[in-house]
């Protein structure tokens, strides 16, 4: 369930590299190559064509020229929330905006469907935090979105951190209590999910 970047070598011109559609059949052979070479690295979770087949329509793909550089699923597990997975950047295509663009276009997205809030499971928390997630304790987040653990080769120590982004305040306050926010620096409007602590902190 985790997310990364694609360790791949190789090189491509990204000038023309940007979120450009979802992700059709066509796209499978491509994003397993992608996906599967994260999984050698016990960075996310092993994809079977099944699986992608299965939940295509959950997946925005971005391309420089004919070669896909990344992928990312918004993967929906209640009329309030959905999850942000599968989120894969090619090595060369690191540092290029690519993994920001497919996230952005996984939010809008999400606000087009009405959506509250998306989580995700990471590594890289820091990459999240700039696109206005925060750490959460995982009891915030819907018990299905362990039916995937279930099936990881580390289950048993999970080390990926929890993150999610409320859209919506008002209806995620409303559907969740304000126990799950903080408000902002200047007061007004409830926009953050509260920090997970990490050991003595705060």
């Amino acid at each position: 369930m985790g997310t990364g970047v694609s360790r791949e070598p190789g090189g491509v011109a990204l000038e023309a590299a940007e979120v450009s559609r979802k992700a059709t059949l066509s796209d499978i052979g491509a994003m397993l190559e992608l996906v599967n070479g994260y999984a050698e690295q016990g960075v996310m979770l092993p994809r079977t064509e099944f699986d992608l087949s299965e939940n295509i329509r959950d997946f925005t793909v971005a391309y420089a020229g004919d070669r896909l550089v990344g992928c990312a699923a918004l993967h929906f597990y209640s009329p309030q929330m959905a999850e942000v997975r599968s989120l894969a950047v090619r090595a060369e295509a690191k540092g290029t905006g690519v993994g920001r663009r497919l996230v952005e276009a996984l939010v809008e997205e999400a606000r087009e469907f009405g959506l509250d809030a998306l989580f995700a499971f990471t590594y890289v928390p820091g990459f999240f935090a700039r696109l206005g997630f925060a750490e959460v304790e995982r009891g915030l987040l819907p018990l299905k979105a362990w039916k995937d653990c279930m099936r990881c080769p580390k289950f048993a120590s999970c080390d990926e951190i929890a993150v999610l982004r409320v859209i919506e305040p008002e209806r995620w306050e409303a559907h969740h209590g304000a126990a799950g926010l903080k408000r902002g620096d200047e007061g007004g409007e409830l926009i953050f999910p509260v920090l997970k602590r990490r050991g003595g902190e705060g």
